[in-house]
């Protein structure tokens, strides 16, 4: 569904003190950024920010960027992080919101902000073939975020689309991810870290089962550098 024209949003999101105007030029300082060394994790394709805001409110001690490219659902997701944040009382000190390309999300990341955790929910399934590379968990896709992942961060996926999600377990494992968590009907299967987002609710009232998994990854050594290291050890 197409989403109505919002003549408040970008002058909102321009005055807003948690919306990054130019995200590229943080590249590499993110944690400065946060003014702290707390993890840092992405959500990409935020839509309205009912997902982002009580994960965000939930967890101080996490950094969290929330990106989407329409200013829009920016400026939805912006009003319904405040609102989450004031009932509890709370000041907004780590989570940025952002306007950004995900097909271009490495132009504003990179290897020395050290994602942690990657949340790719609900993203277009892009069944047809030829535009099958533009799915936020294609292959395509997971080799820019491997640029700026740290050794054992995770991507957890959420979908209702079955050929995207058997997909994309293919491609986590072709592009050297260990799926550590894999479930074809999340509400059933007693997993109690979930946190419902807009469409999670909608496509579950209509009976569809919801697709979730959890994708590690983990840099590897080089060889030289583990025998260096084994040598050393052994000294």
């Amino acid at each position: 569904m197409r989403l109505r024209r919002k003549p408040w949003a970008r002058p909102e999101l321009a005055a807003c003190d948690f919306y990054v105007k130019d995200p590229p030029s943080y590249k590499g300082k993110w944690r400065e950024f946060f003014g702290n060394n707390n993890p840092i994790h992405l959500e990409l394709g935020c839509g309205k920010g009912g997902f982002i805001s009580k994960l965000a409110a939930d967890n101080q001690n996490i950094n969290y960027i929330a990106v989407d490219i329409k200013s829009e659902v920016l400026g939805l997701a912006k009003r319904k992080i405040e609102k989450e944040y004031n009932e509890r009382g709370i000041e907004i000190k780590n989570i940025r919101l952002m306007s950004q390309n995900i097909e271009l999300i490495d132009n504003m990341l990179s290897p020395e902000d050290s994602i942690d955790k990657i949340y790719i929910n609900f993203c277009n399934p892009w069944p047809k073939t030829p535009y099958k590379k533009k799915r936020l968990t294609h292959g395509k896709q997971l080799i820019k975020y491997k640029k700026f992942m740290a050794s054992g961060a995770e991507i957890w996926f959420k979908t209702d689309d079955d050929g995207l999600f058997k997909d994309s377990v293919k491609y986590f494992e072709e592009n050297g991810f260990i799926i550590k968590y894999k479930t074809f009907n999340l509400h059933e299967s007693g997993f109690e870290e979930n946190i419902l987002t807009e469409h999670e609710i909608m496509f579950s009232e209509e009976g569809i089962p919801i697709k979730f998994l959890i994708a590690e990854y983990r840099i590897e050594l080089p060889e030289a550098a583990c025998n260096g290291t084994k040598a050393k050890e052994d000294n």
